[in-house]
């Protein structure tokens, strides 16, 4: 065995037993502060804190006044409508979950059923309240979170037909469900708001 094989075997050793005899503490509050891990290993106090993510862009440099005012207009949309689109992608993950635990087709529809009326009941004054723009939005983000389209998800939960139906309401509202999100391109601006907004620096 080499040297160097041997002291990085000894190194792990080492930290595996220093980690082991760490007594780690969640009740050390700093004046003024918040509430922090703490990790006591002999003499030694470490102070433990999780931080987000921090974004660093390029400075965001605006042609004319039409530019900055499309850009927080985005912000504002995105800020309205990431929850919900968050909210579908756990709804979604629990509704599989439910149907998959389901013997057959007739009680998985009287499943949806019920659920489709209890999320309309629920969800359907605040969706109301948003422009056009953000229904737009809220469509680019399901598919985001669900990395599927609003089309896919519908068709795939309330059959083709439905979905079909549903495609011909959203063209009249200029929008189409089977737009896909791409952060890396067409919105890529977007992509960008959402990372700041989700670490809290927008």
């Amino acid at each position: 065995m080499k040297k160097r094989d041997i002291l990085i075997v000894l190194l792990l050793i080492f930290v595996s037993i220093t980690n082991t005899y760490a007594d780690v503490r969640e009740d050390y509050v700093p004046k003024g502060g918040a509430r922090l891990m703490v990790q006591i290993d002999g003499n030694d106090t470490v102070l433990l804190a999780f931080i987000h993510d921090i974004y660093v862009f390029p400075r965001q440099k605006f042609k004319n006044k039409a530019q900055e005012q499309f850009f927080w207009r985005t912000v504002r949309d995105v800020k309205k409508t990431l929850p919900f689109a968050k909210l579908v992608s756990s709804e979604m993950t629990q509704t599989n979950i439910k149907l998959a635990k389901l013997n057959n087709d007739k009680q998985r529809k009287e499943y949806l059923n019920k659920f489709e009326k209890e999320v309309f009941k629920k969800y359907e004054p605040d969706l109301k309240k948003m422009t056009i723009n953000q229904g737009k939005m809220l469509l680019k983000l399901i598919d985001r979170e669900c990395d599927q389209s609003s089309y896919e998800l519908i068709k795939i939960y309330r059959g083709n037909f439905t979905a079909f139906f549903w495609q011909g309401v959203a063209k009249v509202f200029g929008t189409n469900l089977k737009d896909s999100y791409d952060g890396s391109d067409k919105d890529k601006l977007t992509e960008r708001i959402i990372l700041l907004v989700e670490a809290g620096q927008l």
